[in-house]
């Protein structure tokens, strides 16, 4: 066993200051519209030009130990960030590494850490709670437009974007994928999403994302159980004549039967992925219908006489691209038949117009609307592998941003509404050391405008400073360099 390696007081907190402020000083530089990109070295292929602030995060590491633990705090507020939001991880970088300073700063200085934290804890709720107050429901398309292009810094991203949610809805589906050719282009699929993501992490085929992307998959759904190799056997041996992947939905699948799967994907010799059929009784055996009609398949279920143990190909669906999540499962392009999804689209119909229970009605529409919807798919163009990659990434970010403020709302961007939130701060009843917990977190909420200030070259301090004396939703605009009504310029998070 390794000896341990032991740095107490000053040293340890000066190792963990430089750890967390590698990793800010790498990222920050990319927040805003005037921030930069950051190339990234793969020991295989090109490298990576990026202005993810959680891609980078995750590829540093050091070779002191306890700056790496340091790199690791801002790591995971990043990873945290973009698992909950899908964007916004170089803005929580940014001040996760002011509250790590400052705090190092003030324990140094003698402060009692609880009373600190108990101040932070409290200057955090009050600002959370007066953000959410300034912040208002998408209300048009031209809102979702400028929130996806302040996310990408791109005008025809947010345009994209945009179209894509008019096609859909919503509630509707929006996908990513690499295109083809030099352009990026919309294009709306037959195909459904449902909230099941894969049974086992060790089933994925992007480590990086941690999701599984199946090409021209086949389709296994059934109504029970998998646990013995021998229910598997048939598809699998039928998935392995084709050269295809295969998507198993069951009840759940476990020992044996999950144990093939993942040592077929670790060995290459077939990819499969597993997830939990979604909802319960019958409801879940109407959504598994609703699934094998859009891929063509037929459910297993004994109940019908069927058995997995002699599962014909014909059996099988088809999806032309599967996606596969912790959380969630996207289904584009299914093999079903049009006629058949056009029936069972008015058989639910008919049930909508036939139901009294509201509960049901509007489980009936969701399901409708997952069956007809259909996914809108962002095909994304570039002329180059590496401007592919950085692109892909940032229409990504954009459209999690994007989903965000659907479900949550927006405020005003540019680091106005962290600055607004300040006065929220100041009228807490606080002191001693728990008053300066508080101010901590006030000095945080400013950093972000002051690096937008300094990657736009400005002074950070002065851009912050007439911001604060301003009111409403007055900001810096950093592409113009000047100040004025936000939202009015398209500026808004």
């Amino acid at each position: 066993m390794p000896a341990k390696e032991l740095r107490f007081n000053e040293e340890a907190r000066t190792a963990l200051r430089r750890g967390a402020d590698a990793v800010a000083g790498a990222v920050s530089v990319t927040l805003g519209p005037r921030g930069r990109a950051v190339v990234l070295d793969k020991k295989f292929g090109p490298p990576v030009v990026t202005s993810d602030g959680v891609t980078i995060a995750r590829d540093l590491e050091f070779a002191d130990h306890f700056e790496n633990m340091g790199a690791q705090l801002l790591k995971e507020a990043a990873i945290k960030t973009n698992d909950v939001a899908g964007d916004g991880t170089t803005t929580s970088t940014v001040l996760a590494r002011t509250m790590i300073n400052e705090g190092l700063q003030n324990l140094a200085a003698g402060a009692a850490p609880t009373e600190l934290r108990r101040g932070m804890l409290a200057a955090t709720e009050a600002a959370v709670a007066d953000i959410r107050t300034r912040s208002h429901e998408v209300s048009d398309n031209d809102e979702i437009r400028r929130v996806a292009t302040v996310s990408s810094s791109d005008a025809e991203i947010g345009g994209m974007i945009a179209d894509a949610f008019d096609k859909v809805g919503r509630e509707g589906v929006v996908s990513v994928e690499e295109g083809r050719g030099l352009e990026t282009e919309v294009e709306v699929v037959e195909g459904m999403q449902f909230d099941r993501g894969y049974v086992s992490p060790y089933l994925v085929t992007d480590q990086q994302a941690m999701e599984a992307v199946l090409d021209d998959a086949r389709v296994l759904v059934t109504d029970g159980k998998i646990t013995a190799v021998a229910d598997l056997l048939p598809a699998l041996e039928t998935v392995m004549r084709a050269g295809a992947p295969l998507l198993v939905v069951a009840e759940d699948v476990q020992a044996e039967a999950l144990a093939t799967l993942v040592v077929n994907r670790l060995r290459g010799t077939v990819i499969g992925v597993a997830v939990k059929a979604p909802a319960f009784g019958e409801r879940r055996e109407a959504i598994l219908q609703d699934i094998a009609i859009l891929t063509g398949a037929t459910v297993i279920s004994e109940k019908m006489g069927l058995r997995l143990d002699s599962v014909r190909e014909d059996q099988l669906g088809r999806g032309g691209r599967v996606t596969v999540t912790k959380d969630d499962t996207t289904i584009a392009r299914g093999g079903g038949s049009r006629d058949a999804i056009d029936a069972r689209a008015a058989e639910i119909r008919q049930q909508i117009e036939e139901t009294t229970s509201d509960w049901d009605r509007e489980k009936l529409q969701e399901r409708l609307a997952k069956l007809t919807g259909g996914i809108a798919v962002i095909k994304v163009g570039a002329a180059t592998e590496v401007e592919l990659k950085e692109r892909k990434a940032r229409v990504e970010d954009a459209l999690a941003a994007t989903r965000a403020a659907i479900e949550e709302g927006v405020v005003v961007g540019g680091g106005v509404s962290l600055i607004r939130a300040l006065p929220a701060i100041e009228k807490l009843d606080l002191d001693g050391d728990a008053r300066i917990g508080a101010r901590i977190i006030a000095r945080a909420l400013t950093e972000p405008l002051r690096v937008i200030g300094r990657n736009a070259g400005a002074e950070g301090a002065v851009v912050v400073n007439r911001v604060a004396a301003a009111t409403g939703d007055e900001g810096f605009d950093a592409i113009s360099e000047t100040y004025g009504d936000l939202p009015s310029r398209g500026v808004i998070d």
